[in-house]
């Protein structure tokens, strides 16, 4: 299981009128912490682009709980439960600064070879950064 915290403030663009992180703006913070996740084992997305792999979303999930605020510093978890093969699911939990669960929310990206437009395996490179997190 690979875990990994992204903490972000919270921008007035992106609140509402009330005040509240305008509800569609959580996909966008699961982008930005999935990214630095895959970043942190080593590869980007722009690497795996660069070997003719893309990742596309084919599945997102989310559940409110608190409203995150302007200014809030905000830490998206970000889980891998499973080794990725074809497809790799994301978990994500965003917790206020005081640690208060705000929203919780799920991603499924399917590797796809950019030439072929066929799903495939993911690279070998990242299969063997991610078995350090999938040993038993």
């Amino acid at each position: 299981m690979f875990v990994f915290d992204h903490k972000i403030r919270v921008r007035y663009a992106e609140t509402d009128q009330m005040g509240y992180v305008y509800y569609g703006n959580y996909a966008a913070f699961y982008e930005v912490a999935r990214t630095e996740m895959l970043r942190q084992t080593g590869i980007s997305y722009k690497e795996l682009e660069e070997m003719g792999v893309m990742l596309p979303v084919i599945e997102l999930h989310t559940k409110y709980f608190q409203p995150a605020r302007y200014d809030d510093l905000i830490t998206i978890r970000t889980t891998i439960r499973e080794r990725p093969g074809v497809r790799i699911k994301f978990e994500y939990e965003v917790f206020n600064e005081q640690g208060e669960l705000l929203n919780t929310g799920m991603t499924q990206l399917v590797f796809v070879d950019m030439q072929k437009n066929r799903p495939c395996k993911s690279p070998q490179i990242f299969q063997d950064k991610m078995e350090v997190y999938f040993r038993e």
